[in-house]
């Protein structure tokens, strides 16, 4: 398993964002949080009541006087800021960094993101610690919240490993998506009351007519569900089944 990196809040400023940020943490796989000189201290009760699910988080975060401490045993860090600094820094977007910080915690290295404080960022020291600079895109708004920040990064880093397909239908045991033979089930059942029916006819097409039916539920791209709705239907129509609706008079 990859190493998620480290994610560093340089001089927060309050208790809300940095309990924002151990959640946003928490939601998508990273868990080691350094937090150097807070303003308002450490521990924080506004931290906590943000943070909701991820308050372990907080608990188990490490504090630090400086940025050179908080750094001082890691091996591939990227500092985060919309700003020019005038250095000279490769700068990269949050994904072409979740890629590099991936690349190097595969090969065992220690890897983190250092994010500067809510009201003037990183300054150019704490940025000259660090290896590459992370800026998000934005339009012409550059200004995202701490909390904001650290969640993009942290959702590009887990999206680089994540194998979620891009679409699904799956949403619990009824909704799979059904099996082969569940659907040569459904063709059987159809196939066999239409022929009852007398609607493949004439005798000569009905070898095409049963593969345009079956074309046709293939791009429905039914569950499970609906398959077995769609067999009820079936019944109910052959049978003639009747069940009298609220505007029925007995």
């Amino acid at each position: 398993m990859t190493t998620a990196p480290t994610i560093i809040l340089s001089h927060p400023q309050l208790g809300e964002n940095i309990g924002a940020a151990a959640r946003a943490m928490a939601n998508f796989g990273l868990s080691d949080l350094r937090l150097i000189a807070p303003r308002d201290g450490w521990p924080n009760p506004k931290a906590d009541a943000m943070a909701v699910g991820a308050v372990k988080l907080l608990e188990e975060a490490k504090l630090y006087a400086s940025a050179r401490e908080a750094l001082g045993d890691l091996n591939l860090v990227f500092a985060t800021t919309a700003r020019d600094r005038g250095i000279t820094k490769d700068v990269v977007t949050p994904a072409e960094a979740a890629r590099r910080l991936r690349a190097a915690a595969a090969k065992g290295e220690k890897t983190a993101i250092l994010f500067g404080n809510e009201r003037a960022g990183l300054d150019n020291d704490e940025i000259s610690l660090c290896d590459a600079v992370i800026t998000i895109p934005t339009s012409a708004f550059a200004s995202l919240n701490l909390g904001q920040a650290v969640l993009l990064n942290a959702y590009e880093w887990f999206r680089a490993g994540d194998d979620t397909p891009r679409s699904r239908i799956e949403h619990g045991p009824i909704h799979r998506k059904p099996t082969r033979e569940e659907m040569f089930q459904l063709f059987d059942h159809l196939e066999r009351d239409l022929a009852d029916s007398g609607f493949l006819f004439p005798p000569e097409k009905r070898d095409v007519m049963k593969r345009a039916i079956r074309a046709t539920l293939h791009r429905a791209k039914l569950t499970y569900q609906e398959t077995q709705t769609i067999r009820g239907m079936i019944v109910a129509l052959a049978k003639g089944k009747h069940r009298p609706s609220s505007g029925d008079k007995s």
